[in-house]
């Protein structure tokens, strides 16, 4: 496969002309999820302040969540496939498959710079922010949906809620244990 850099860094998730293939939609909606659930405990614990918001912890919470993913991938798929040295167009699909792990902060950033500004309360922001990170992990059940050209039903908002609920039982215990 010879692929630009920017196509592959820029693939379809959600194009209907070019839909994602399986292989590298199951590893960025892991890669969503895994990166929703670590921002969402590195968001919890804090304590804002008028003076202190947290950016940085979440940007570094993504960013070395990112360079681990990146790497324990990396050695995964050296003995899945066996291959000594990967070839570009791999290690760049390899990356772009973790990009969604960086993403997580984007939005929760967004808004705690808002409370950094003085737009809205600090604590009102951190609560938006882990809404946000939950909608985002529950709206991964619509993607898988997308991805199986079935349309949302019943079943798909049980599951967006029982995706939700599971992922914040592991945001507990990782917080309750880490913190």
């Amino acid at each position: 496969m010879n692929a630009r850099p920017w196509t592959v860094l820029h693939g379809p998730l959600f194009s209907r002309s070019n839909p994602l293939d399986r292989e590298h939609a199951a590893p960025r909606i892991s890669a969503y999820i895994y990166g929703n659930i670590l921002i969402l405990a590195a968001l919890i614990p804090l304590h804002l302040t008028d003076d202190f918001v947290g950016i940085l912890i979440l940007l570094g919470t993504a960013a070395s969540t990112f360079v681990a993913h990146v790497f324990a991938e990396a050695v995964g798929r050296r003995v899945h496939e066996g291959a000594i040295h990967p070839t570009k167009t791999t290690v760049l699909h390899h990356l772009r498959d973790s990009v969604p792990i960086l993403s997580s902060a984007s939005v929760p950033c967004l808004i705690l710079a808002m409370a950094w500004v003085g737009w809205i309360e600090p604590r009102t922001a951190q609560l938006a922010a882990e809404i946000v990170i939950l909608l985002r992990i529950g709206g991964t059940v619509f993607v898988i949906d997308r991805l199986n050209n079935e349309r949302p039903n019943r079943a798909t908002l049980i599951g967006a809620t029982a995706v939700t609920v599971v992922a914040t039982v592991i945001v507990v215990i990782k917080v309750v244990l880490t913190h």
